[in-house]
Parts: C-alpha cells; sequence; structure tokens
C-alpha cells in the first residue's frame, strides 16, 4: 500500500487547483472581465481568503494583482518542498534557486493556461452556440486579448478564424524557445 503516494497526490491535487483558482483570478483582472459574471464572482469568493489580508501588504501595480502571483509563487514553492521532504530531503533547496524555479513555474502555468483556454474557446465555438452563456463569455473576455493581435496579422478567410492556430503556435514556441 503506497499511502505516502496517495496523500501525495491528493495535496498535490488541491494545491494545483488553488494554484489554477488563482491564475484565474489574476487573469480575469489583467484582462478586465465581467465581474458580474457568476464564473467570475466563483474565482472571487474562492481565493478573497487568502488574497484579501496579503493585499493590505502586497498592492497592485500597474493594475497588476501581485498578491495573487505572490499567492501562486508561494503555493508554488510549497510544492516544491513537500516533494523535497517526501524524497527525504535529498535536494539541495537553496533560496535563490527556488524562487527562479518558481517563477519559470509561474510562466510555464500562463503559457498553458491561455493554451488551454483558446483550445476550450475554440471547441466551444463548435458546441456551445449560446453566445450569452457565463463561460463562453469569460474564456472569450480571457481570450481575446492574444486573439485579437492574431487576427489582424491573419483575418478570417472565407467565414474561418485561424488566428487560434496562430496563439497555439505562439504558445508552443515561447515554451519550446524558454524550455518552460
Amino acid at each position: 500500500m503506497n499511502t505516502q503516494g496517495a496523500i501525495l497526490f491528493l495535496v498535490n491535487f488541491i494545491i494545483d487547483l488553488y494554484i489554477f483558482l488563482i491564475l484565474t483570478r489574476f487573469v480575469l483582472q489583467a484582462v478586465r472581465a465581467d465581474f458580474y459574471n457568476p464564473v467570475s464572482q466563483f474565482v472571487v469568493k474562492a481565493t478573497n481568503p487568502a488574497l484579501l489580508p496579503l493585499r493590505r501588504i502586497i498592492p497592485g501595480y500597474g493594475g497588476i494583482d501581485v498578491a495573487a502571483l505572490v499567492v501562486a509563487l508561494l503555493l508554488v514553492l510549497v510544492k516544491v518542498v513537500l516533494y523535497a521532504a517526501m524524497a527525504g530531503g535529498a535536494m539541495e533547496l537553496s533560496a535563490p534557486a527556488l524562487l527562479l524555479y518558481g517563477v519559470r513555474e509561474i510562466a510555464s502555468l500562463l503559457l498553458n493556461y491561455i493554451f488551454w483556454a483558446v483550445l476550450l474557446r475554440v471547441i466551444l465555438s463548435w458546441v456551445s452556440p449560446d453566445p450569452y452563456n457565463p463561460v463562453n463569455q469569460i474564456v472569450g473576455q480571457i481570450t481575446e486579448p492574444v486573439m485579437a493581435p492574431a487576427r489582424k496579422l491573419l483575418p478570417p478567410m472565407g467565414g474561418l478564424d485561424l488566428s487560434p492556430i496562430l496563439v497555439l503556435l505562439a504558445v508552443q514556441f515561447i515554451q519550446i524557445l524558454f524550455r518552460l
């Protein structure tokens, strides 16, 4: 019986889910999405316990929710420390290396977030014809800042919008370029 592995899986899942919610809140604020959307309301209520106390110490800067990035970074670092502890402390954990790893991981998660959001938008455009669905609206608001410049470079051809392909290729290129 692998009790340690099962517990690590559950803790990892919970931390990853909360990191996803924190990054969703960061992205929703960055794109200035509709605050009254039910999806936005859920994300805000789920992340307020971690972010509100931290916002008193760390204010936003230029429309960027720095507190959300700090919480996401701290959660990534907690995961690394948990893995190191489960491995018997065999890993050397220096503060600069941990910080660099955390920043790279947050950048990678944000790029993956954009990739999957664009892919979800494409799939929703095929199966969900209701443009007033709250999920459709939020996904559209999240992806529009990266889709609009791609649409300028590659306008719709014959009623077919190929800009998602350009965005997906760009995200993959950046991930490969920086090995994220």
